[in-house]
């Protein structure tokens, strides 16, 4: 698997996009006026109190309260049935940690279990015991990581533990000792910030996203890091000799005079991403909808008509499909619930192995997901965990002539209501001449063809005289009936 990381630069923005095998798999977005908040700490002030929710809401200083539920609150020999209110009361001080930013109209997600990542391991300072990541499955490696931590770590006398992560693997004593160090004396300074700060202020922020993507996406199978900003990759390289020291070789700067997200057609898979249909290589295609509530995912044969048989054919468009959603999922960073439509497959193994292809491509996803078997409707249920917003949500807003529904009323429909309308006020105001009738111009030159005759007898009927105008900026839905 041949893996590469572009960081692209500009003062309002940063974008990174990871590539594997030429392949666009994941794009993050991260802009100078809407930073992402996941990992920030605060000293937080509860602000209210919700019994009937197991939750609290914390001001941390943003525009809108945080979120935090009981499930998130440590509290020394607090068990998960502890009410809300014997774990916080209102007005008091917490110190929290952004797991989930907000999105949409939802307030971000907080928990009290702090943690602090470096490249190599994670600090928690409520942990008891060290851990190490279940990816990590060679047993004689687990113990040589578990033994070099907890060693070094064991004669400090600062509480918490580590949790040794995914890329130690491999990795040596010298370098684990210093990322100990590292976090030992953020913590230290993180905790000296909490003693002088005021409520509702931020403690700790975390990395910027051109250092966030060395930190947490170098792996062992990243070739390079290219990035197009000299100043950044001066930051960059001395990040990476500091913390990181192994990784130096994979950072390049890129001084082309051809756009770094060009290289690859970053930016036509991004204009893709934001679109419906997803055209699959064997003629079928997907249908992803995007709501507040979860994602669905719809495939279809489309064109792809087989050599064999059906059930071939639909088999063969599945497994295309599994591979193609798990890609899409990362790219347009779609989380919560997903519920995917596969076309229905008659023989149970079938349907055994496009499961496993979904979880077979899923493994290299960085977010955790979780999937269901095949419900007795032929849907596959499954979550991904969301921490930040979506690329659409990110990128785009709502239609401001659909307000986001994707669809508009027709002209015809426009002209009916319009109709209706004319009647009511001609009704209400019996000594008016004239009515003006201001819309968009496919429905006035409905009125004016289609619907002409209805519209002299209409003024016939209410015996006034009905004028039209045409307005530019009125959607085919919009439209106003005024008295003259």
């Amino acid at each position: 698997m041949s893996e590469e990381i572009l960081v692209n630069v500009t003062p309002p923005e940063t974008r990174v996009a990871v590539i594997e095998n030429g392949v666009v798999q994941e794009i993050i977005i991260e802009r100078a006026q809407r930073k992402g908040l996941v990992g920030n700490i605060y000293k937080g002030k509860v602000c209210r109190v919700l019994p009937g929710m197991q939750a609290a809401f914390v001001d941390i200083g943003l525009e809108r309260a945080a979120f935090l539920h009981a499930s998130d609150i440590s509290n020394g020999s607090a068990t998960s049935s502890d009410s809300i209110n014997e774990l916080v009361r209102e007005g008091a001080e917490v110190i929290v940690q952004v797991v989930k930013d907000p999105l949409g109209t939802k307030g971000a997600r907080l928990t009290t279990h702090i943690s602090i990542p470096s490249r190599y391991l994670v600090f928690m300072p409520e942990l008891n015991n060290l851990g190490v990541s279940q990816k990590i499955e060679d047993e004689a490696e687990r113990a040589r990581l578990r033994e070099i931590v907890s060693n070094f770590f064991g004669d400090s006398s600062l509480s918490g533990n580590f949790i040794i992560r995914t890329a130690a693997e491999g990795v040596d004593e010298a370098t684990l000792k210093s990322d100990i160090r590292f976090l030992t004396r953020l913590w230290h300074a993180i905790q000296d910030r909490l003693q002088t700060s005021p409520p509702m202020s931020l403690i700790h922020e975390d990395l910027p996203l051109f250092l966030r993507a060395l930190r947490d996406l170098i792996t062992a199978d990243v070739e390079r890091l290219r990035i197009d900003s000299r100043e950044s990759w001066r930051r960059l390289t001395q990040f990476a000799e500091k913390l990181i020291p192994d990784s130096q070789v994979k950072i390049e700067y890129y001084p082309g005079e051809r756009p770094i997200f060009d290289i690859y057609g970053v930016e036509d898979e991004i204009q893709k991403a934001l679109e419906q249909k997803v055209t699959l290589k064997s003629g079928g295609y997907l249908i992803i909808d995007q709501t507040e509530a979860m994602a669905t995912i719809d495939v279809n044969t489309g064109a792809f008509v087989g050599h064999r048989n059906q059930e071939e054919t639909i088999f063969k468009t599945n497994m295309e499909a599994a591979q193609a959603i798990c890609r899409q999922l990362r790219l347009r960073n779609l989380g919560g619930i997903i519920i995917i439509d596969f076309i229905d497959m008659a023989e149970e193994e079938h349907k055994r192995q496009v499961l496993r292809a979904l979880e077979k491509s899923l493994a290299r996803d960085h977010a955790k997901t979780h999937i269901t078997e095949v419900s007795s409707l032929g849907l596959v249920e499954m979550t991904r965990k969301r921490t930040r917003e979506s690329l659409e949500h990110i990128l785009c807003e709502p239609c401001p002539c659909c307000g986001g529904r994707g669809s508009l009323k027709t002209a015809e429909t426009t002209c009916y209501e319009i109709f209706r309308e004319i009647l009511r006020e001609a009704r209400q105001f019996d000594d008016v001449d004239s009515l003006l009738v201001l819309a968009s111009q496919e429905v006035v030159d409905r009125l004016l063809d289609e619907e002409s005759a209805t519209l002299a007898e209409l003024g016939s009927f209410i015996g006034k005289n009905i004028r039209l105008q045409a307005e530019s900026l009125y959607s085919q839905e919009h439209y106003d009936v005024v008295l003259i």
